[in-house]
């Protein structure tokens, strides 16, 4: 099933390892492109900030009117909220970026685990029946040995070969006897 089926632990760990390597291959260059986007960002909000500020600056000495000049000054107080509001705006956006990143690698990180721990409990599967193998093999071995023992002694036991075909003799009278039908 290849799209209806989750990935396996095996599949989803080459997936991330080769990931792995590929993102470290290009991870320097990554880093210091975002960095110069994050710097020029900045920059072009300080600027338009500082462009608002002179402005402004221009536009106090045409203010003869209480009520403007009260206006002119709300607009600068704004102007430096607004710039400490971009300040934390980008230090939010980084720590929401890292903790992006930290979301990911924890996954990553869980299907590393999950497969490591399949891994070992496979091994641990195979090495009990490796223990159950050598046990038996030892176990055959043993009973193989103890064969042979009884083989090198049974010469001594059996009963003389005649007396071996009396006895079977004596045994198929018995059976053919009984299996003639009475007439």
């Amino acid at each position: 099933c290849p799209n209806s089926c989750p990935p396996t632990p095996q599949a989803a760990f080459a997936h991330l390892a080769l990931a792995f390597r590929c993102d470290m291959f290009t991870l320097q260059q990554r880093v210091q492109v975002e960095k110069r986007a994050r710097d020029a960002a900045e920059e072009n909000i300080q600027e338009e900030l500082g462009q608002c500020r002179a402005a402004l600056e221009r536009l106090g000495p045409s203010c003869t009117d209480a009520g403007c000049k009260e206006t002119l000054e709300q607009l600068q107080h704004s102007l430096a909220v607004l710039a400490a509001a971009v300040t934390r705006a980008t230090s939010a956006a980084e720590k929401l970026g890292a903790v992006h990143q930290e979301a990911r690698m924890s996954r990553a990180t869980e299907v590393m685990v999950q497969h490591v721990e399949n891994l070992k409990r496979h091994h641990l599967r195979e090495h009990t029946e490796l223990e159950e193998m050598k046990r038996l093999i030892q176990q055959n071995s043993r009973n193989r040995q103890l064969a042979e023992t009884q083989d090198d002694l049974e010469p001594r036991l059996r009963p003389h070969p005649l007396m071996r075909t009396f006895q079977q003799g004596s045994a198929r009278r018995r059976v053919s006897i009984a299996v003639i039908p009475k007439q």
